[in-house]
Protein backbone atom coordinates (compact mmCIF):
# COMPACT_ATOMS: atom_id res chain seq x y z
CA UNK A 1 0.00 0.00 0.00
CA UNK A 2 1.42 3.15 -0.93
CA UNK A 3 1.40 6.26 1.00
CA UNK A 4 1.82 9.85 -0.64
CA UNK A 5 0.50 11.97 2.38
CA UNK A 6 1.64 11.28 5.80
CA UNK A 7 -1.46 9.74 7.73
CA UNK A 8 -3.61 11.42 10.28
CA UNK A 9 -3.21 9.01 13.11
CA UNK A 10 -0.52 6.67 14.91
CA UNK A 11 -0.41 3.18 15.69
CA UNK A 12 0.38 2.45 19.14
CA UNK A 13 2.34 -0.73 20.64
CA UNK A 14 2.27 -0.18 24.71
CA UNK A 15 4.45 -3.45 25.23
CA UNK A 16 4.65 -5.45 28.50
CA UNK A 17 8.55 -4.41 27.86
CA UNK A 18 8.70 -1.86 25.47
CA UNK A 19 6.96 0.15 23.59
CA UNK A 20 6.80 1.54 19.80
CA UNK A 21 4.71 4.25 17.90
CA UNK A 22 4.23 3.80 14.04
CA UNK A 23 3.25 6.69 11.57
CA UNK A 24 2.88 6.31 7.95
CA UNK A 25 4.66 9.53 6.56
CA UNK A 26 6.36 9.58 2.90
CA UNK A 27 10.59 9.25 3.05
CA UNK A 28 10.49 8.51 6.80
CA UNK A 29 11.06 5.80 8.85
CA UNK A 30 7.70 4.03 10.13
CA UNK A 31 8.49 3.71 13.85
CA UNK A 32 8.85 7.25 15.37
CA UNK A 33 12.44 7.86 17.37
CA UNK A 34 11.27 7.85 20.88
CA UNK A 35 14.59 7.98 22.84
CA UNK A 36 18.24 8.80 21.86
CA UNK A 37 17.20 8.35 18.41
CA UNK A 38 15.83 4.58 18.75
CA UNK A 39 12.30 3.53 18.36
CA UNK A 40 11.62 1.53 21.44
CA UNK A 41 11.13 3.22 24.46
CA UNK A 42 11.17 0.34 27.83
CA UNK A 43 7.82 0.41 29.43
CA UNK A 44 9.67 1.85 32.46
CA UNK A 45 8.85 4.59 34.96
CA UNK A 46 10.91 5.43 37.54
CA UNK A 47 10.52 7.89 40.32
CA UNK A 48 13.87 9.20 42.10
CA UNK A 49 13.11 10.47 45.60
CA UNK A 50 16.30 12.71 45.45
CA UNK A 51 15.28 13.94 42.92
CA UNK A 52 12.18 14.63 43.10
CA UNK A 53 12.18 13.49 39.19
CA UNK A 54 9.92 11.29 37.02
CA UNK A 55 11.76 9.63 34.42
CA UNK A 56 10.83 6.85 31.86
CA UNK A 57 12.53 4.29 29.18
CA UNK A 58 16.06 3.70 29.28
CA UNK A 59 16.82 6.52 31.46
CA UNK A 60 14.88 5.42 33.82
CA UNK A 61 16.59 2.15 34.43
CA UNK A 62 19.18 3.76 34.12
CA UNK A 63 18.81 5.74 36.83
CA UNK A 64 17.75 2.94 39.11
CA UNK A 65 20.58 1.22 38.19
CA UNK A 66 23.16 3.61 39.21
CA UNK A 67 21.64 3.19 42.60
CA UNK A 68 19.25 6.62 42.89
CA UNK A 69 16.46 5.77 45.60
CA UNK A 70 12.83 5.73 44.18
CA UNK A 71 10.48 4.04 43.07
CA UNK A 72 11.26 1.69 39.52
CA UNK A 73 7.79 0.23 37.85
CA UNK A 74 8.07 -1.78 35.12
CA UNK A 75 5.83 -4.39 33.30
CA UNK A 76 2.89 -2.08 33.64
CA UNK A 77 0.77 -3.38 30.86
CA UNK A 78 0.50 -6.35 32.91
CA UNK A 79 -1.70 -4.16 35.45
CA UNK A 80 -4.40 -4.37 32.98
CA UNK A 81 -6.89 -6.55 33.75
CA UNK A 82 -5.77 -7.61 37.25
CA UNK A 83 -6.90 -6.44 40.61
CA UNK A 84 -4.05 -4.49 40.98
CA UNK A 85 -5.50 -2.08 38.49
CA UNK A 86 -8.29 -0.88 40.86
CA UNK A 87 -5.85 -0.22 43.85
CA UNK A 88 -3.05 2.24 44.32
CA UNK A 89 0.80 2.39 45.47
CA UNK A 90 3.07 4.39 47.63
CA UNK A 91 4.97 6.60 45.54
CA UNK A 92 7.47 9.25 46.86
CA UNK A 93 5.08 9.68 49.87
CA UNK A 94 2.26 9.77 47.99
CA UNK A 95 -0.91 6.91 47.33
CA UNK A 96 -0.95 6.89 43.25
CA UNK A 97 -3.78 4.91 41.73
CA UNK A 98 -2.27 2.53 38.78
CA UNK A 99 -4.07 3.94 36.22
CA UNK A 100 -2.78 7.26 37.06
CA UNK A 101 0.77 5.64 36.54
CA UNK A 102 0.19 3.95 33.09
CA UNK A 103 -1.70 7.54 32.36
CA UNK A 104 2.00 9.36 32.84
CA UNK A 105 3.34 7.03 30.91
CA UNK A 106 0.87 6.78 27.81
CA UNK A 107 1.22 10.52 28.11
CA UNK A 108 4.92 10.66 27.34
CA UNK A 109 4.75 7.95 24.93
CA UNK A 110 2.15 10.43 23.10
CA UNK A 111 4.32 13.34 23.47
CA UNK A 112 7.61 11.62 22.63
CA UNK A 113 5.63 10.44 19.54
CA UNK A 114 4.64 14.15 18.52
CA UNK A 115 7.65 15.74 19.02
CA UNK A 116 9.37 13.05 16.64
CA UNK A 117 6.59 13.40 14.33
CA UNK A 118 6.68 17.14 14.53
CA UNK A 119 2.91 17.09 15.03
CA UNK A 120 0.20 16.27 16.89
CA UNK A 121 -1.93 13.04 17.55
CA UNK A 122 -5.31 13.14 17.99
CA UNK A 123 -6.54 9.77 16.75
CA UNK A 124 -4.86 6.24 17.27
CA UNK A 125 -4.86 2.61 16.78
CA UNK A 126 -4.01 0.61 20.29
CA UNK A 127 -2.60 -2.61 20.00
CA UNK A 128 -3.77 -4.77 22.36
CA UNK A 129 -3.20 -9.05 23.00
CA UNK A 130 -5.51 -11.34 21.88
CA UNK A 131 -6.47 -12.41 25.61
CA UNK A 132 -5.49 -9.36 28.23
CA UNK A 133 -7.36 -12.02 30.67
CA UNK A 134 -7.32 -15.66 29.87
CA UNK A 135 -10.92 -17.64 30.05
CA UNK A 136 -12.40 -14.23 31.73
CA UNK A 137 -14.34 -12.54 28.72
CA UNK A 138 -15.84 -9.92 31.35
CA UNK A 139 -12.35 -9.06 32.83
CA UNK A 140 -10.45 -9.02 29.28
CA UNK A 141 -13.54 -6.37 28.09
CA UNK A 142 -12.60 -4.19 31.07
CA UNK A 143 -8.94 -4.56 30.54
CA UNK A 144 -9.49 -3.19 26.91
CA UNK A 145 -12.13 0.05 28.41
CA UNK A 146 -9.76 0.67 30.85
CA UNK A 147 -6.32 1.20 28.61
CA UNK A 148 -8.92 3.28 26.16
CA UNK A 149 -9.85 5.76 28.93
CA UNK A 150 -6.17 5.36 29.44
CA UNK A 151 -5.31 6.62 26.14
CA UNK A 152 -8.19 9.51 26.46
CA UNK A 153 -7.26 10.92 29.44
CA UNK A 154 -3.50 10.77 27.99
CA UNK A 155 -4.97 13.51 24.92
CA UNK A 156 -6.22 10.83 22.09
CA UNK A 157 -9.55 12.22 21.31
CA UNK A 158 -10.44 8.67 18.79
CA UNK A 159 -9.11 5.44 20.04
CA UNK A 160 -9.60 2.22 18.46
CA UNK A 161 -7.97 -1.40 18.51
CA UNK A 162 -6.26 -4.25 16.87
CA UNK A 163 -5.05 -7.44 17.89
CA UNK A 164 -1.09 -7.34 17.93
CA UNK A 165 -0.77 -10.43 15.79
CA UNK A 166 -3.00 -8.55 13.31
CA UNK A 167 -1.26 -5.46 13.35
CA UNK A 168 2.10 -7.88 12.48
CA UNK A 169 0.72 -9.68 9.85
CA UNK A 170 -0.23 -6.35 8.08
CA UNK A 171 3.57 -5.28 8.53
CA UNK A 172 4.68 -8.60 6.74
CA UNK A 173 1.76 -8.32 3.68
CA UNK A 174 3.90 -5.17 2.71
CA UNK A 175 6.88 -7.82 1.95
CA UNK A 176 4.91 -10.69 -0.02
CA UNK A 177 4.30 -11.17 -3.90
CA UNK A 178 1.94 -13.74 -3.53
CA UNK A 179 -0.70 -15.48 -1.63
CA UNK A 180 0.46 -17.13 1.79
CA UNK A 181 -1.26 -18.99 4.39
CA UNK A 182 0.71 -17.15 7.63
CA UNK A 183 1.14 -17.95 10.95
CA UNK A 184 1.70 -14.58 13.09
CA UNK A 185 3.62 -15.84 16.27
CA UNK A 186 3.73 -12.71 18.36
CA UNK A 187 5.48 -13.76 21.90
CA UNK A 188 5.90 -10.71 23.61
CA UNK A 189 6.49 -9.20 27.09
CA UNK A 190 3.44 -10.51 28.35
CA UNK A 191 1.63 -12.82 25.83
CA UNK A 192 1.74 -15.21 23.33
CA UNK A 193 -0.60 -14.52 20.53
CA UNK A 194 -1.09 -16.45 17.82
CA UNK A 195 -2.81 -15.45 14.12
CA UNK A 196 -3.74 -17.82 11.14
CA UNK A 197 -4.19 -15.88 8.32
CA UNK A 198 -4.24 -15.47 4.28
CA UNK A 199 -2.00 -12.71 3.23
CA UNK A 200 -1.34 -11.30 -0.49
CA UNK A 201 -0.70 -8.49 -1.80
CA UNK A 202 -4.52 -8.14 -3.85
CA UNK A 203 -5.70 -8.73 -0.23
CA UNK A 204 -4.10 -6.01 1.30
CA UNK A 205 -6.21 -3.68 -0.92
CA UNK A 206 -9.18 -4.90 0.79
CA UNK A 207 -10.75 -2.69 3.20
CA UNK A 208 -12.44 -5.77 5.22
CA UNK A 209 -9.99 -8.40 5.93
CA UNK A 210 -12.45 -10.52 8.25
CA UNK A 211 -12.54 -13.82 5.83
CA UNK A 212 -8.46 -13.56 5.58
CA UNK A 213 -8.40 -14.64 8.95
CA UNK A 214 -8.92 -17.70 9.69
CA UNK A 215 -8.56 -17.94 13.72
CA UNK A 216 -6.65 -16.28 16.46
CA UNK A 217 -5.60 -17.18 19.61
CA UNK A 218 -3.50 -16.16 22.69
CA UNK A 219 -2.19 -16.80 26.29
CA UNK A 220 -1.27 -14.85 29.05
CA UNK A 221 2.61 -16.02 29.06
CA UNK A 222 5.73 -14.49 27.63
CA UNK A 223 9.03 -13.21 28.23
CA UNK A 224 8.41 -11.86 31.30
CA UNK A 225 7.31 -15.38 32.53
CA UNK A 226 10.60 -17.13 30.86
CA UNK A 227 12.10 -14.22 33.37
CA UNK A 228 10.18 -15.49 36.24
CA UNK A 229 10.95 -19.27 36.07
CA UNK A 230 14.69 -18.86 35.32
CA UNK A 231 14.34 -16.71 38.93
CA UNK A 232 12.82 -19.39 40.87
CA UNK A 233 14.72 -22.41 39.23
CA UNK A 234 18.20 -20.58 38.61
CA UNK A 235 18.67 -17.52 41.23
CA UNK A 236 16.25 -17.95 43.99
CA UNK A 237 16.99 -20.80 45.95
CA UNK A 238 20.15 -18.40 46.27
CA UNK A 239 17.91 -16.79 48.68
CA UNK A 240 16.89 -19.43 50.73
CA UNK A 241 13.61 -20.53 48.16
CA UNK A 242 13.24 -24.23 48.72
CA UNK A 243 14.99 -24.24 51.81
CA UNK A 244 13.63 -25.93 55.18
CA UNK A 245 12.59 -24.47 58.46
CA UNK A 246 13.77 -25.52 61.61
CA UNK A 247 10.23 -27.17 62.13
CA UNK A 248 10.50 -28.93 59.27
CA UNK A 249 8.54 -26.20 57.07
CA UNK A 250 9.01 -25.18 53.68
CA UNK A 251 10.33 -21.34 53.69
CA UNK A 252 7.04 -19.95 52.22
CA UNK A 253 7.09 -19.18 48.77
CA UNK A 254 5.33 -15.73 48.11
CA UNK A 255 8.67 -13.83 48.96
CA UNK A 256 9.97 -15.03 46.39
CA UNK A 257 7.16 -15.19 43.65
CA UNK A 258 7.07 -11.69 44.49
CA UNK A 259 10.44 -10.65 43.70
CA UNK A 260 10.30 -12.94 40.54
CA UNK A 261 7.63 -11.40 39.03
CA UNK A 262 7.95 -7.68 37.62
CA UNK A 263 4.93 -5.88 38.07
CA UNK A 264 4.96 -7.58 42.20
CA UNK A 265 8.14 -6.54 43.05
CA UNK A 266 7.28 -3.36 44.99
CA UNK A 267 5.36 -5.86 47.25
CA UNK A 268 8.46 -6.67 48.87
CA UNK A 269 9.53 -4.10 50.38
CA UNK A 270 6.06 -3.08 52.56
CA UNK A 271 7.03 -3.07 56.45
CA UNK A 272 4.65 -6.24 56.83
CA UNK A 273 6.94 -8.60 54.70
CA UNK A 274 10.24 -7.17 56.68
CA UNK A 275 8.54 -7.94 60.18
CA UNK A 276 7.57 -11.59 58.31
CA UNK A 277 11.08 -11.96 57.29
CA UNK A 278 12.72 -11.65 60.71
CA UNK A 279 10.70 -14.18 62.43
CA UNK A 280 11.65 -16.57 59.74
CA UNK A 281 15.16 -16.05 59.97
CA UNK A 282 15.18 -17.17 63.75
CA UNK A 283 13.76 -20.45 62.26
CA UNK A 284 15.56 -20.95 59.08
CA UNK A 285 18.66 -23.55 58.20
CA UNK A 286 19.75 -21.52 55.61
CA UNK A 287 20.92 -18.30 57.76
CA UNK A 288 23.23 -17.71 54.55
CA UNK A 289 20.78 -17.66 52.03
CA UNK A 290 18.08 -15.53 54.38
CA UNK A 291 21.13 -12.86 54.85
CA UNK A 292 20.88 -12.09 50.47
CA UNK A 293 17.62 -12.16 50.99
CA UNK A 294 17.16 -9.36 53.60
CA UNK A 295 20.00 -7.33 52.19
CA UNK A 296 18.32 -7.68 48.96
CA UNK A 297 14.92 -6.57 50.02
CA UNK A 298 16.89 -3.80 52.80
CA UNK A 299 18.47 -2.39 49.53
CA UNK A 300 15.17 -2.47 47.83
CA UNK A 301 17.30 -4.20 45.15
CA UNK A 302 14.43 -6.09 43.16
CA UNK A 303 14.62 -4.96 39.78
CA UNK A 304 18.49 -4.93 39.30
CA UNK A 305 18.45 -8.86 40.28
CA UNK A 306 15.35 -9.12 37.79
CA UNK A 307 17.36 -7.59 35.26
CA UNK A 308 20.04 -9.47 35.35
CA UNK A 309 18.02 -12.58 35.29
CA UNK A 310 16.58 -11.23 31.95
CA UNK A 311 19.89 -10.45 30.39
CA UNK A 312 21.03 -13.99 31.44
CA UNK A 313 17.73 -15.14 29.67
CA UNK A 314 18.54 -13.15 26.55
CA UNK A 315 22.16 -14.56 26.88
CA UNK A 316 20.70 -18.19 27.10
CA UNK A 317 18.92 -17.58 23.87
CA UNK A 318 22.44 -17.26 22.20
CA UNK A 319 24.51 -19.17 24.01
CA UNK A 320 24.86 -22.18 26.27
CA UNK A 321 25.97 -20.46 29.35
CA UNK A 322 24.93 -17.16 30.91
CA UNK A 323 27.19 -15.07 34.01
CA UNK A 324 25.56 -13.18 36.83
CA UNK A 325 27.61 -10.79 38.95
CA UNK A 326 25.59 -10.78 41.75
CA UNK A 327 27.80 -8.33 43.97
CA UNK A 328 24.93 -6.37 45.65
CA UNK A 329 23.90 -9.86 47.48
CA UNK A 330 27.12 -10.70 48.63
CA UNK A 331 30.69 -9.33 48.08
CA UNK A 332 32.09 -10.98 44.77
CA UNK A 333 29.60 -13.44 44.35
CA UNK A 334 29.48 -15.22 40.96
CA UNK A 335 26.83 -17.75 39.77
CA UNK A 336 26.51 -19.08 36.28
CA UNK A 337 23.29 -20.44 34.63
CA UNK A 338 23.33 -22.99 31.34
CA UNK A 339 20.73 -23.34 28.98
CA UNK A 340 19.74 -26.84 30.24
CA UNK A 341 18.73 -24.90 33.43
CA UNK A 342 16.40 -22.32 31.36
CA UNK A 343 15.02 -25.42 29.00
CA UNK A 344 14.22 -27.22 32.29
CA UNK A 345 12.40 -23.90 33.80
CA UNK A 346 10.92 -23.24 30.61
CA UNK A 347 9.72 -26.62 29.73
CA UNK A 348 5.92 -26.07 31.29
CA UNK A 349 5.40 -22.52 29.67
CA UNK A 350 6.51 -24.02 26.16
CA UNK A 351 4.51 -26.85 26.44
CA UNK A 352 1.47 -24.60 27.35
CA UNK A 353 1.97 -22.15 24.62
CA UNK A 354 2.25 -25.12 21.80
CA UNK A 355 -1.00 -26.44 23.29
CA UNK A 356 -2.43 -22.90 22.35
CA UNK A 357 -1.31 -22.91 19.05
CA UNK A 358 -2.59 -27.04 18.49
CA UNK A 359 -6.02 -25.15 19.73
CA UNK A 360 -6.14 -22.64 17.51
CA UNK A 361 -5.25 -24.61 13.89
CA UNK A 362 -8.17 -27.51 14.74
CA UNK A 363 -10.71 -24.45 15.52
CA UNK A 364 -9.43 -23.25 12.11
CA UNK A 365 -10.23 -26.91 10.36
CA UNK A 366 -6.58 -26.42 9.05
CA UNK A 367 -3.89 -29.23 8.61
CA UNK A 368 -0.18 -28.12 9.96
CA UNK A 369 1.02 -28.86 7.14
CA UNK A 370 -1.21 -26.12 5.01
CA UNK A 371 0.36 -23.35 6.62
CA UNK A 372 3.36 -21.84 4.10
CA UNK A 373 4.97 -19.67 6.69
CA UNK A 374 5.41 -18.80 10.24
CA UNK A 375 6.17 -14.48 10.52
CA UNK A 376 8.29 -14.53 14.33
CA UNK A 377 7.80 -11.15 16.36
CA UNK A 378 8.10 -10.06 19.61
CA UNK A 379 10.90 -10.34 21.82
CA UNK A 380 10.40 -14.16 23.23
CA UNK A 381 9.99 -15.05 20.56
CA UNK A 382 13.96 -15.75 20.06
CA UNK A 383 13.61 -17.94 22.94
CA UNK A 384 15.03 -21.33 20.87
CA UNK A 385 13.51 -23.83 22.54
CA UNK A 386 9.96 -22.31 22.15
CA UNK A 387 11.05 -21.45 18.09
CA UNK A 388 11.70 -24.99 17.94
CA UNK A 389 8.33 -26.14 19.55
CA UNK A 390 5.90 -23.75 17.24
CA UNK A 391 8.33 -25.09 14.35
CA UNK A 392 7.93 -28.89 14.80
CA UNK A 393 3.84 -28.33 15.20
CA UNK A 394 3.95 -26.48 11.41
CA UNK A 395 6.64 -28.81 9.95
CA UNK A 396 6.20 -27.42 6.51
CA UNK A 397 6.20 -23.83 7.04
CA UNK A 398 9.36 -21.80 6.72
CA UNK A 399 10.14 -20.07 9.23
CA UNK A 400 10.40 -15.55 9.07
CA UNK A 401 11.72 -13.49 11.26
CA UNK A 402 10.20 -9.71 11.64
CA UNK A 403 11.91 -6.48 13.44
CA UNK A 404 10.81 -8.15 16.80
CA UNK A 405 9.98 -5.47 18.45
CA UNK A 406 8.95 -3.02 15.80
CA UNK A 407 6.26 -5.53 13.57
CA UNK A 408 3.51 -4.80 15.47
CA UNK A 409 3.90 -0.82 15.75
CA UNK A 410 4.50 -1.15 12.16
CA UNK A 411 1.75 -3.04 11.55
CA UNK A 412 -0.53 -0.64 13.77
CA UNK A 413 0.97 2.60 11.65
CA UNK A 414 -0.79 0.33 8.55
CA UNK A 415 -4.12 0.08 10.12
CA UNK A 416 -4.14 3.39 11.64
CA UNK A 417 -3.63 5.30 7.84
CA UNK A 418 -6.72 2.72 6.67
CA UNK A 419 -8.91 3.42 9.57
CA UNK A 420 -8.48 7.39 9.50
CA UNK A 421 -6.44 7.86 6.61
Amino acid sequence: MSVETPARACGIDFGTSNSTVGWLCPGQPTLLALENGKPSLPSVVFFNAEENTVSVGQAGLKEYLDGYEGRLMRALKSLLGSSLMEGKTEIQGRSLPYKELLTQFITELKHRAEMAADRSFDQAVFGRPVFFVDDDTAADDKAEVTLEAIARTAGFREVSFQYEPIAAAYHYERQINHEELVLIADIGGGTSDFSLIRLSPQRALTADRRDDLLANSGVHIGGTNFDRQLSLEGVMPLLGYGSLLKRGLTMPSSYYMNLATWHTINQAYTSRTWADLQELYLDTQAPEAMDRLLKLIRDRAGHWLAVQVEEAKIALSAGNSAALHLDRLAPGMRHTLTRIEFEKASAELVEQIGNTLSTLLAKAVVRSEAVNTIFFTGGASGVPMLREHIAAILPMARRMEGDLYGSVGAGLAVEAQRRFG
